[in-house]
């Protein structure tokens, strides 16, 4: 599986480019996506979110975490051999991560765990518009991202980042 993490952010201190990675690796392997699947995850500046987030959400502002899917790969059942394909891209924003995370209570680097298990669901096909989708998806998100610090750290997993993705 090749994760590729990059920090054009700027953000002091760095995101943990190996954490991010392993959590990307774990969230992937759990999934059971296609060990040759190719992931990109980038942490970009206030200046290059908020030129991507109107380019491609016609929203304003930067945002927290971008997703943008190549091949439409999606969990694959345990019947099932998983495709190989391009997953895609994320696009992290670290600065307004730790703005979330400081209102929320918790670490900015929980918070850009948060943010990239939260993109990774998207480039899967996980939504979040409707109730339904949402509660899915947030369910899913919390139980990767608690196993993942649970297994690396059990004191992280006791205080888990509350999702502040919307």
């Amino acid at each position: 599986m090749s994760v590729d993490v990059n920090d054009e952010s700027g953000y002091e201190p760095a995101p943990d480019l190996a954490e991010v990675s392993d959590l990307a690796r774990y969230v992937l392997d759990e999934l059971r996506i296609h060990p040759l699947a190719d992931l990109s995850i980038v942490f970009a500046d206030e200046k290059t979110s908020e030129r991507l987030h109107m380019e491609w959400m016609d929203l304003p502002g930067p945002a927290d975490v971008l997703s943008f899917p190549m091949d439409e790969l999606r969990p694959t059942p345990p019947d099932r051999e998983p495709r190989e394909g391009m997953l895609g891209d994320i696009v992290v924003c670290p600065q307004v991560a730790a703005r979330q995370a400081l209102a929320a209570g918790h670490a900015t680097g929980d918070e850009i765990l948060l943010l990239v298990t939260h993109g990774i669901l998207h480039l899967l096909g996980y939504d979040h518009a409707e109730e339904a989708e949402r509660t899915e998806m947030f369910a899913l998100q919390r139980k990767l991202l608690l196993a993942f610090l649970a297994a690396r750290d059990p004191s992280r997993a006791a205080n888990p980042p509350r999702p502040t993705v919307e």
